[in-house]
């Protein structure tokens, strides 16, 4: 195998101005216009993998955190993966560059995340510095994910992906809150489905059905996981908490069913964003999600390592 050794990175690294730390190092890493990220390895160790992590749905940025929710999940796994000797690359978000960049929300479509991991990978393979390109995709990034994993691609991590499409995710959310307002959602989105737009909602769903997010809403509508993941000819680990009530287990459970060969891994007591939760509180579980200082789910790390070096 290849190896990337501890002595050519630090050379590099010295170059490129990364920031040392105790057990890994981090470098700003800008892939082009649209894509700026942080490349974190080993600083002791040589890296054989490097996993592409992708954040899950509205304005999330390279660490995990929302403008209302600082947690760094992802920054988080992240280091602790340098630890064991894998290298990551994170990244905020085209969200992040709608303004910069003078891209309408409208003409956004679901397809460009799969595009921007797709250079990402075409960058790493290109470099030729690591021997596994892995995708960790977490919520809605599990099914970017699937659409990127091509033939650059050795293994495939869902982290708190759904199993079904986006539009039965959302009515069976909408119905738990307030059911008057679920079949309105339903009603919304098969008008959607068949008319590629609809004026047909309650104003109190505007967040989900305004006509400039309808066009994104229409493309990712288009994808059923639990059908994509059956595409992947590769070694695939889903992931899921028991405690997390944003994507629950039985969603793992219906991409498992998609890819028989795939390993299910359910972290006890662990919520959507990786932390482990002992109460049923929901108040105690979302109020995690704003709070850095808490650590990963001890099993979460262990899991994801044993998975990618038995790639090695």
């Amino acid at each position: 195998m290849k190896k990337y050794l501890i002595f050519g990175l630090l050379i590099v690294m010295s170059q490129a101005g990364f920031s040392q730390e105790e057990n890994f190092l981090e470098e700003d890493l800008k892939i082009n216009t649209v894509i700026e990220g942080t490349l974190t390895v080993p600083r002791n160790k040589e890296a054989e993998s490097i996993v592409i992590f992708i954040q899950g749905s509205g304005p999330t940025d390279r660490n995990g955190n929302q403008s209302m929710a600082k947690n760094d999940g992802i920054q988080k796994m992240a280091r602790k993966l340098a630890v064991n000797g894998i290298a990551s690359y994170r990244f905020d978000k085209r969200i992040f560059k709608i303004q910069e960049l003078k891209t309408k929300e409208e003409d956004l479509r679901f397809e460009d995340f799969s595009k921007d991991v797709e250079n990402i990978l075409k960058y790493f393979k290109e470099h030729d510095k690591f021997d596994n390109l892995i995708i960790a995709g977490h919520g809605e990034g599990s099914l970017v994910g699937m659409l990127a994993a091509k033939e650059t691609v050795d293994a495939f991590i869902s982290l708190a992906g759904a199993g079904e499409p986006i539009d039965s995710i959302i009515v069976d959310q909408v119905n738990k809150m307030a059911p008057q307002l679920g079949e309105n959602a339903r009603v919304a989105f098969d008008e959607i489905r068949e008319e590629g737009k609809t004026t047909n909602y309650n104003p109190m769903l505007e967040s989900i059905f305004k006509p400039s997010v309808q066009p994104y809403m229409y493309s990712w509508m288009q994808y059923d996981p639990s059908q994509e993941i059956k595409k992947l000819d590769i070694p695939v680990l889903i992931i899921n908490g028991s405690e997390d009530i944003q994507v629950e287990v039985d969603q793992a459970e219906m991409l498992k069913s998609g890819n028989q060969d795939a390993k299910l891994v359910i972290i006890e007591n662990m919520n959507h964003i990786f932390r482990e939760i002992a109460s049923k509180d929901r108040l105690v579980n979302t109020k995690s999600y704003n709070e850095p200082g808490l650590p990963l789910h001890p099993e979460l790390i262990p899991v994801i390592t044993e998975f990618i070096k038995e790639l090695e």
